[in-house]
């Protein structure tokens, strides 16, 4: 019979062949993922965002992270205008996540400018221009900025779902996106899902293209939580990494992203800025048509959204 001590022995020993196993499975997984980015970064090879951008953010006083998220057609230009801008909010505490989109014809105050579309503030001065705009208009501290050259979102898409993303399709779509989409259940590659998302020649214009946008941003989300796409994420994220500039570490993308993914909800809460009922249509010479709003209105929307109420409540309250 073995002794006391011949157990103990034992026990230690098949201890040690655990931590072994663990300790190999870990740095199996952690060369996966590191071959998967580097492959994908490949993808890219000499194409990648243009632009050295300066961004001097500041941080939500509650302790949320705010990170302006701006979508670029760049082509290979260093100065471009953006059609996607959006807010969104992630609460360390709650793991709750919240999306803004801003409209971008929104006639707003530009500092150290006249008057322009929200938009033209990216352009005049990068995303740090637009976070004072955002900022002396919104009254909205932002903390991060990302800008996506959509190339990047294109290629991350097919690589996640190279059997494209599932989408409802309103209408025959084509105009000014590179792309013909017909109407109806579909699957969109990475080009589709983008005209799909940029699309904006018909009466809703900015306004359907916001809530388009929204809708892809969920079915990604829902495709990125899928068993499938956790295994693409490494790729997927070394193929966007040429195609984004940002003031966030390394690090801070991860843990960002983690809590976005693990958010309470997968439809995440999301309002578009201006609210309805709170805007009118002007054109000015050298600027076109506008989005002209009430500010009080709309920043009273927007501060009740980002403290917890619901999209419907802030926009009607």
């Amino acid at each position: 019979m073995d002794s006391r001590l011949d157990r103990k022995t034992k026990k230690r020993k098949r201890g040690r062949k655990v931590i072994l196993v663990l300790f190999l499975l870990i740095f199996s997984l952690l060369g996966y993922a590191a071959y998967q980015f580097y492959s994908g970064y490949k993808m890219a090879g000499n194409d990648q965002l243009q632009g050295d951008y300066k961004f001097n953010g500041v941080k939500d006083e509650n302790g949320k992270v705010n990170v302006l998220l701006l979508g670029v057609d760049s082509r290979g230009e260093e100065k471009s205008r953006t059609d996607t801008m959006m807010l969104a909010q992630i609460d360390p505490k709650t793991n709750e996540t919240r999306l803004v989109s801003f409209m971008r014809d929104i006639y707003v105050e530009i500092p150290g400018y006249k008057n322009y579309k929200l938009n033209t503030a990216f352009y005049l001065g990068g995303p740090e221009l637009l976070r004072k705009t955002i900022k002396h208009n919104f009254d909205i501290d932002i903390q991060y900025f990302m800008v996506v050259d959509f190339k990047g979102f294109e290629q991350s898409v097919d690589i996640l779902a190279p059997e494209g993303i599932e989408m409802d399709v309103e209408k025959a779509m084509s105009e000014n996106i590179g792309v013909s989409l017909q109407p109806g259940v579909q699957n969109l590659n990475g080009k589709e899902l983008l005209g799909y998302a940029r699309f904006r020649a018909d009466a809703e214009g900015d306004f359907g293209r916001v809530e388009r946008q929204q809708k892809v941003i969920n079915a990604l989300k829902d495709e990125v939580l899928s068993i499938g796409g956790v295994t693409k994420l490494p790729k997927m994220a070394g193929s966007i990494q040429p195609y984004i500039k940002t003031n966030m570490s390394k690090l801070d993308q991860i843990s960002i992203a983690k809590d976005i993914l693990l958010s309470n909800t997968s439809d995440m809460d999301k309002l578009t800025i201006p609210v309805e009922g709170s805007y009118g249509f002007g054109s000015y010479s050298g600027v076109g048509s506008v989005l002209e709003i009430d500010f009080e209105q709309n920043t009273k929307a927007l501060k009740d959204f980002l403290n917890g109420k619901s999209p419907d409540e802030a926009a009607t309250e």
